[in-house]
């Protein structure tokens, strides 16, 4: 049996890591179909030789801005919850939080379980933890599909075509659900726990250990069940609603705006009718399962929609290379030191746990542990 689990992991890991290999051999397929020539792609890195410090500071400054607005997302939708953890911690959080999404294979689950064990650990519940995860995703699809539909009336604005309509309705139609999911939160928590007993009770038939000795259930099934039922209990009225997604859609914001720096760094003209629409294509094609940080398909989706609307091929290409060294590469660097600090930290905590009383999280401390579920907070 234990040979026979071996297997099975070592067999995913093989698949995990064939994914990564591939979507990294796509990325450089759509880079060089793209360039076509090796004179072009020579162009492009020479433009980044001579980029402008002053907008590269600018646009690693816009880089900056959204870790911190993601960083208050995190911290509001977890006081909502009735968790606080201090705002410089989740900063540091954040940018580990990116790093690991963007090297590690099997992503969104590893990153969002890194988090959800650092809210565990700082004093957060199981349910507002799990809660705080889920509201936030709602939250990003919801500020991604915004811009997203700005994008698409700026390029029809900038266009005498009438093609791009159908898209804005599709565009407007996936706000609204996606609102509407987020509001109505508790219909798809009571779904995600009636599929969880669902297969509690196909397991237990087949294994017989469904109920303890008191008559309750056990197992991991029942343990999902109720922390489902306990984020279900957490309200989000809508003015607290509209604040999440605002403070989502200026973590996105502010990425593009880095974006917009690293045209000016590059000394690119900027086709302001299609690049938030470039950024949003972009960012959804990097989010795709294929490859961690959508390394080499970000550059190249980015690239061939700015060249549809009317930007030459190499300013395209520096400008999606200097785009992306800002904001992948320089973030995976300071990401994985921020990784190394956390780990450091909790370190120190659980050495010092014994001789200074338990430290569960930065909370305030009342009769020994953390205030930790006191109620919303608006």
């Amino acid at each position: 049996m234990a040979g026979e689990r071996a297997d099975s992991g070592a067999g995913r890991d093989l698949k995990v890591v064939a994914r990564y290999v591939a979507g990294v051999l796509l990325g450089c397929v759509v880079l060089l179909l793209l360039v076509g020539k090796r004179g072009e792609l020579a162009a492009a890195w020479h433009h980044l030789a001579g980029a402008n410090g002053g907008w590269v500071l600018a646009a690693i400054a816009a880089e900056s801005l959204s870790s911190l607005a993601y960083a208050w997302l995190q911290h509001r939708v977890l006081r909502l919850s009735g968790a606080s953890i201090p705002l410089p911690g989740l900063i540091a959080l954040t940018l580990a939080n990116d790093a690991i999404a963007g090297t590690v294979p099997g992503e969104p689950a590893v990153s969002s379980a890194y988090r959800f064990r650092y809210y565990r650990r700082r004093g957060a519940s199981g349910a507002s933890a799990g809660w705080t995860i889920f509201t936030i995703l709602i939250a990003q699809a919801i500020g991604m599909s915004l811009l997203l539909l700005l994008g698409v009336l700026a390029a029809l604005a900038g266009s005498t075509s009438t093609l791009g309509a159908g898209i804005t309705v599709v565009g407007l139609v996936i706000v609204l659900a996606a609102g509407a999911v987020l509001v109505r939160r508790d219909l798809l928590l009571r779904l995600a726990g009636a599929s969880v007993r669902l297969a509690g009770r196909l397991t237990g038939r087949l294994t017989g250990r469904r109920w303890d000795a008191t008559g309750h259930r056990t197992g991991l099934a029942a343990r999902i069940e109720a922390t489902l039922t306990r984020m279900r209990e957490i309200p989000l009225s809508p003015g607290s609603t509209a604040a999440v997604v605002a403070i989502a859609a200026a973590v996105w914001f502010c990425d593009f705006l880095c974006l917009v720096c690293s045209f000016h760094a590059v000394h690119a003209a900027i086709p302001w009718h299609g690049v938030l629409l470039a950024y949003g294509v972009a960012q959804v094609a990097g989010s795709l399962p294929v490859v961690p940080g959508g390394l080499g398909i970000v550059e190249g989706s980015l690239a061939v929609v700015l060249v549809a609307y009317g930007t030459g091929r190499v300013p395209a290409v520096s400008a999606a290379l200097a785009f992306r060294i800002v904001n992948f590469w320089l973030a995976i660097a300071v990401g994985w030191l921020s990784v190394g600090l956390i780990a450091h930290r909790l370190r120190r905590r659980r050495a010092s746990a014994p001789t200074s009383g338990p430290v569960v999280g930065a909370g305030p401390v009342v009769g020994g542990g953390p205030v930790v579920g006191a109620g919303p907070v608006d």
